[in-house]
C-alpha cells in the first residue's frame, strides 16, 4: 500500500520522482504518535497525521527526525482540518514554515475559547 501511495502522491507533483521514504518511515511514525497522539492545532485524536515541518520532498535528510514532525488532525471537529490548513496554509502543494508556531497558537485560541463558553 505505501508504494501505490507514493505513486499518487508523485502523480500529485507533492513527492519528486526520486524521493522514497527510509524503510524506518512507519516506525518513525508510529513511535510518534505513539508520543504525542493529540492534534497540536486542536487536540483531537482521531484521523491523526505525522507531518514533517521541512517537508520530506525539500529534506529528505529530516524524514526520520523526531524534532521534525508534527502530529496534526484530518478530522473536521471545530470546522477545519489542521493538516491542511494549518500543515499547507490551505494548499497541500504549499508548506507553512510555522506550522509548529501555528498550531499552538490554535490550540491556545481553542482551549481558551472553550473555557469562556464552558465547553
Amino acid at each position: 500500500m505505501g508504494i501505490l501511495k507514493d505513486i499518487l502522491q508523485k502523480a500529485k507533483g507533492n513527492l519528486p520522482l526520486d524521493a522514497k521514504r527510509s524503510s524506518q518511515w512507519a516506525k518513525v511514525r508510529k513511535q510518534h504518535l505513539i508520543d504525542h497522539p493529540a492534534c497540536a492545532g486542536c487536540g483531537e485524536t482521531t484521523k491523526v497525521e505525522v507531518h514533517h515541518i521541512k517537508p520530506f520532498h525539500l529534506h529528505p535528510e529530516d524524514e526520520l527526525n523526531p524534532d521534525n514532525l508534527i502530529t496534526l488532525c484530518e478530522n473536521a471537529s471545530y470546522g477545519i482540518i489542521c493538516h491542511i490548513n494549518i500543515g499547507h496554509s490551505g494548499n497541500y502543494k504549499h508548506c507553512n514554515e510555522d506550522v509548529v508556531k501555528d498550531a499552538a497558537e490554535m490550540f491556545a485560541r481553542l482551549t481558551r475559547d472553550s473555557k469562556i463558553l464552558n465547553l
